[in-house]
């Protein structure tokens, strides 16, 4: 029995529905700080009110999100830490829409089989063209689409994809893998890794010179409906990348399960006999035979300019080094349903929460004593259009992200009150999670793996592109799972979890009175704890062997000072372990 669930058997916790606002206002007690979860619950009132309009980057709900959460850094105290001197740093952002296609046929054998868009196929393009064309291009079967030769895996084997399409299945290959196969383990087993996302699969055909890259769906390896791969309606965004960056492939998309089979079999081919195939490493490429595709598609095109909004303070010992603490502002805004009804997506809990709770982080550092690194509070922008405020900033860092010890994100909190546990995103990735454990345990709760790891959960959110340049991430996701609450157990957090999940990127995602935050102000002032300990000391949090993020940071370990060896101190003490000379990358 848990510390927590040996004291919830003599005080048990009161009902939601008969919640005092005492209770409801009540702070949570860290080591140094309060966390309040009444002024976070006022926090997302505000951010998900109409007066914000839905926090769309672009609008005029973002003029008010920005000024608003300036207003707040500045009544904190902090320092700003955007461009210039100022509070804001600017994202150009590139939207496109795609219009209704002239042609979109696949050519088998001579004839030709229509694609019909959003039932058959998805496409999208990030590319700022008035027309995105595609004439007959031969189409490759790849397999998973995965070059990891960390893992002795190469699905390529050197294919010619220039000009071509390359199609190839979701998630890693070995997300169905059976006892036995030579792929069982190889990548994590139902752990999705960065290889299993479509962002790297698209990635990938890019470097090998494809025009063009489908995915087949399938809803468990995507772990979402083809309803979900349809909604943005063919419009998607980036940020505006110079002349010398890497371009993404023209064509992406999705094929519809049953529409590939269809595509597959039309040209002789057995894909769940593929499928079985792709998941050998001595899988070889497949040219469809005979397949080619024509695209005619009219593009829109954007530019558009949004904000991050970031705050500091000044660390007094090294100020060159930098723990991070980061939010995304951006909601879906305005909009209609689907009886052409406006409707406002207010984003109240994703993520409203997650601003909430770095600005009372912001407020608990304020209070203390001035830390030793620079402590960072960012509010990202384009989070939704995919991951892009913290991508620019990624590529155009306001610190060295090689001295940035640490980045801690909040992407959706819980609002059905305490718990005996807390969550891990990407359990095993770095000794961040074992802080976290840790720090949990000061609360009396344990931390457990998210439920579903083959979401890839720690590949959709801000602190990614932090990962991608090497510095060691957390990130708290309240849909990681369900709480197993104090009130109510595991069915009420199951019961949470479903009902928010049906509001996930809906209009019905909006503030309530009958909220208990005081779950959300827990995990809250979990993070703080961590980050506290990184912020007083002179630790390099690292990756550990196996992370497909680890060699990115052991290329930049001479700039944070080599690699001298020492026993780390992992204390969640009020007062704060001194300056220590440590091996930057296993302290």
């Amino acid at each position: 029995m848990t510390p927590r669930r040996a004291l919830a058997t003599l005080l048990p916790v009161v009902a939601l529905a008969t919640l005092t606002s005492a209770q409801a206002a009540s702070p949570v007690s860290s080591p140094w700080a309060p966390v309040d979860p009444a002024r976070m619950s006022a926090a997302i009132r505000t951010l998900a009110s109409d007066d914000f309009q839905g926090r769309a980057p672009a609008t005029e709900g973002e003029a008010r999100t920005v000024a608003w959460l300036i207003a707040q850094y500045r009544k904190i105290g902090l320092e700003p830490g955007g461009e210039a001197g100022g509070w804001t740093q600017d994202v150009p952002l590139l939207r496109t829409r795609i219009g209704t296609p002239s042609r979109l046929d696949v050519t088998i054998g001579g004839s030709d089989m229509p694609l019909e868009l959003k039932k058959d196929i998805y496409l999208a393009t990030l590319s700022p063209v008035e027309r995105l064309q595609v004439n007959s291009a031969p189409m490759v079967f790849v397999g998973y689409g995965v070059h990891a030769p960390e893992r002795q895996w190469d699905d390529y084997k050197n294919v010619d994809l220039k000009g071509k399409i390359a199609v190839f299945l979701v998630n890693d290959p070995d997300f169905d893998a059976r006892a036995g196969e030579p792929v069982a383990g190889r990548f994590g087993g139902r752990t999705m890794t960065y290889y299993g996302r479509w962002t790297y699969k698209y990635e990938e055909a890019a470097r090998r010179g494809a025009i063009g890259a489908l995915i087949v769906h399938d809803t468990p390896g995507a772990s979402y409906p083809w309803t979900t791969v349809i909604a943005p309606g063919g419009e998607a965004f980036d940020i505006v990348r110079d002349a010398a960056s890497d371009k993404p492939v023209p064509l992406q998309g999705w094929l519809e399960g049953d529409a590939a089979t269809r595509l597959f079999a039309r040209a002789g081919l057995d894909l769940a006999a593929l499928r079985v195939k792709a998941r050998d490493p001595a899988f070889q490429p497949v040219t469809i035979p005979g397949a080619t595709l024509t695209a005619d598609v009219p593009v829109s095109v954007a530019h558009l300019h949004s904000r991050n909004v970031i705050g500091k303070l000044t660390g007094a010992k090294y100020p060159g080094e930098t723990v991070m603490y980061g939010a995304h502002w951006d909601a879906f805004g305005v909009g209609t349903d689907t009886q052409g009804r406006p409707v406002i997506r207010r984003g109240a809990i994703d993520d409203g929460s997650g601003i909430a709770a770095v600005l009372e982080i912001a407020r608990a550092f304020k209070a203390g004593p001035k830390p030793a690194r620079t402590v960072m509070f960012a509010a990202w922008t384009a989070e939704e259009r995919g991951l892009l405020g913290s991508t620019w900033y990624a590529a155009h860092p306001l610190a060295p992200l090689a001295k940035t010890a640490a980045n801690f994100t909040i992407d959706v909190l819980q609002m059905a009150g305490p718990a005996h546990n807390a969550f891990v995103i990407g359990a095993g990735q770095d000794s961040l999670q074992d802080d976290l454990a840790a720090a949990a345990r000061t609360q009396g709760r344990i931390v457990q793996p998210e439920a579903r790891p083959e979401r890839g959960a720690f590949y959709r959110a801000d602190h990614l592109p932090f990962a991608r340049a090497g510095v060691p991430v957390v990130a708290m996701m309240g849909m990681a799972g369900p709480y197993d609450l104090l009130s109510g157990g595991v069915a009420a957090g199951e019961a949470w979890l479903k009902a928010y999940m049906a509001c996930y990127h809906q209009a019905c995602d909006i503030w309530s009175a009958n909220w208990d935050l005081r779950g959300a102000a827990e995990d809250t002032a979990l993070l703080y704890q961590i980050g506290r300990d990184v912020a007083f000391s002179h630790v390099w949090p690292h990756w550990k062997p196996g992370s497909e993020f680890a060699t990115i940071r052991a290329e930049s370990a001479a700039e944070r000072g080599g690699r001298v060896r020492a026993v780390r101190k992992v204390g969640l003490c009020p007062n704060p372990p001194g300056p220590e000379a440590l091996d930057p990358d296993h302290g």
